[in-house]
């Protein structure tokens, strides 16, 4: 609450305070129809005086006027500053979210986050917007309204309130209940929505194993959590209005009842008894609002919980130990004894010692599994080791900033991602303000002009979600050429040539020959012909590197690189 306060309500009270201007008035000028509707009853229509006639419906249109205006510039200020504040956050949650560790989206996904970034803030509407305005507008009406009604008769408005505070005390009790169950619905949506969003993404995966059914069963039996979750909270709500039904319909027999009781013994006129009866509407229809806005709050507090939750996550550059800047990178990568497990307990390698010197290419081999990509992912800081150290240029990695050292970090990986646009948005991706010359020399280097001639747009076709509409060659193409027009230090090459056949291998390995000169690389591979050029080779099995040298030196040791290269030399 205190967060919310400073963070969202306080940067914003001038606005606010204007609302609370605009309100004011609202309420006062509304109040004035049950005022003049007494003076109509018992002084106009009694004395038939026309020109005060005259002056009340002038006095009538005015309020009216005053208070359709107030409401409308109410609205137009508040709501669009409360969908700009959505919009803000929705950025903030985002461009946290996106700094977060590589560990932090290995367990979440990318549907939940969508959710979470889509969905939660949106109840800050009911904050900032009108809800909070229109809350306190709500307690002044009801307060003017309650002393205007002791005026004209203490004994009905003391039995009028007896229910009201029933009323209250019923719905305190309900927005305790409701706020939790609003926390839940969001956890449910957002997990709906990944499961939604996995499914359509993997159409491909689904129709291939006839799977339909079972994933509409999936989806069905998350939509009836959401429903269940939202029929509490309905059935909650349901008991606040339904309370307010019978305990506001009570004190309206009851007013019936003294009002002509009253009006019998001459101690009440029809005027007083007919603006008592509208005065009393100003207090109870704000009073009923009140608890549809509080549970709007309500809701928008559970959304903000689950907002703050995860914007206390440290982003992964918020380390305190990430103070060195590195400007020229030269590409000196050492690990010294790094020891790494994705879960404490199980390590996935172990003592992992090699020296990669500027310009050189290491090869990493191994069965899958063996930890091959771990080393990867450790070179790209993408981790930081259990132990060990991983040092560029004679500095350690984990001290290092990452924008200084990833800005000049290039990375081919296995998953060939690409992103919803055209073949030339894609390239563009790691330097988008590189010329077109700059850009075909990827292009050419990358033989992606080689299918890119064949299409319509060539490099403006666009190529659908994840590159849909590519196959997995010319995917991978493109991330190399992306690769290359990047121009970088460091080099990560993870199955680079996994999905090319062997014509466009050829090519690419001519390419990555080029991209690679001048260049620290590591290069993992599981078609060893590939890798014979490097300038060491080390294999790795079960997270320990068991064999090391040149691909001739390795040849004749005739030890596990042995085994494999002929294993696939029969192949």
């Amino acid at each position: 609450m205190a967060r919310v306060f400073k963070t969202i309500i306080w940067p914003r009270r001038k606005l606010l305070l204007v609302g609370l201007g605009l309100i004011i008035i609202n309420r006062l000028s509304g109040l004035v129809l049950p005022g003049a509707s007494k003076i109509l009853i018992d002084d106009v229509i009694g004395n038939k005086d026309m020109e005060m006639l005259k002056l009340l419906l002038i006095a009538v249109s005015v309020a009216l006027v005053i208070q359709s205006s107030t409401s409308y510039i109410l609205t137009k200020l508040l709501s669009v500053e409360a969908q700009h504040l959505i919009a803000r956050l929705r950025s903030k949650v985002q461009q946290h979210i996106i700094q977060l560790p590589i560990k932090f989206f290995d367990n979440s996904k990318s549907g939940e986050l969508v959710s979470r970034i889509m969905t939660d803030v949106e109840g800050v509407r009911n904050l900032v917007g009108t809800g909070l305005v229109q809350l306190f507008g709500g307690v002044l009406t009801s307060v003017v309204a309650f002393m205007l009604l002791i005026r004209i008769s203490p004994q009905m408005t003391l039995y009028v309130m007896v229910p009201l505070i029933v009323f209250g005390l019923i719905s305190l009790k309900a927005f305790s209940i409701i706020r939790p169950i609003f926390r839940k619905r969001s956890e449910i949506n957002a997990e709906v929505t990944g499961r939604l969003t996995e499914s359509l993404n993997g159409i491909r995966v689904i129709k291939g194993f006839n799977a339909e059914d079972q994933e509409i069963k999936t989806f069905e039996k998350g939509v009836e959590r959401l429903f269940e979750n939202v029929k509490k909270s309905l059935t909650t709500t349901s008991l606040v209005t339904s309370a307010a039904t019978l305990l506001l319909g009570l004190a309206s027999v009851g007013i019936m009842g003294i009002g002509g009781y009253l009006i019998m013994l001459g101690e009440l006129t029809f005027g007083d008894f007919f603006a008592f009866t509208l005065y009393l509407g100003f207090l109870i229809a704000p009073i009923v609002q009140m608890s549809n806005i509080g549970s709007q709050i309500t809701e928008a507090f559970a959304g903000l919980d689950r907002t703050e939750e995860i914007m206390n996550i440290p982003a992964e550059s918020q380390s305190v130990e990430r103070t060195i800047v590195m400007d020229n990178i030269k590409g000196d990568l050492s690990f010294a004894n790094v020891s790494f497990g994705y879960n404490s307990g199980k390590g996935v390698l172990h003592d992992v010692s090699f020296h990669a010197p500027p310009g050189s290419v290491t090869a990493l081999v191994g069965s899958s599994g063996s930890g091959k990509s771990t080393i990867a992912g450790l070179t790209a800081s993408f981790q930081i080791p259990d132990s060990g150290s991983i040092t560029i240029d004679g500095m350690d990695l984990s001290k290092v900033t990452l924008d200084s050292y990833r800005s000049k970090l290039g990375v081919v990986l296995q998953d060939d991602f690409l992103f919803e646009g055209t073949i030339r948005e894609n390239i563009l991706f790691p330097r988008p303000a590189a010329t077109e010359e700059q850009l075909l020399h990827a292009v050419a280097a990358a033989h992606v002009k080689e299918f890119t001639d064949r299409f319509e747009d060539g490099l403006d076709t666009l190529i659908g979600e994840r590159g849909v509409k590519l196959s997995g060659g010319q995917r991978q193409r493109v991330t190399i050429a992306r690769a290359i027009l990047s121009d970088p230090v460091i080099l990560l090459l993870d199955e680079a040539t996994s999905n090319l056949d062997t014509e466009s291998e050829a090519f690419i390995q001519e390419s990555l020959s080029h991209l690679m000169k001048g260049r620290t690389t590591l290069v993992i591979a599981h078609r060893l012909s590939t890798i014979r050029q490097a300038d060491q080779i080390l294999v790795i099995e079960n997270g320990r590197i068991v064999e090391r040298g040149t691909h001739d030196d390795l040849i004749n040791r005739k030890g596990r690189y042995y085994d494999l290269y002929t294993f696939q030399a029969r192949i």
